[in-house]
């Protein structure tokens, strides 16, 4: 994938959207897609999800390899 704004990361952004962590595991990033997907998961038993589903979503977005 290419740097920021690349399409491939418009796609991992998508992909974080839907389900948090995708869009790391798309662009290969195995440890980072497990900490936002344990994050996240964990933290909506207290409603606070949302934060770590949004640093997902922008973490994908803004990743330059």
């Amino acid at each position: 994938m290419a740097g920021q704004g690349s399409a491939g990361n418009v796609i991992a952004a998508l992909c974080s959207f839907f389900i948090p962590g995708l869009g790391q595991l798309l662009q290969a990033r195995l440890l980072m897609a497990i900490t936002h997907f344990v994050l996240a998961a964990v933290l909506w038993w207290f409603l606070l999800g949302w934060i770590i589903h949004l640093w997902s979503i922008i973490d994908a977005a803004r990743f330059k390899p």
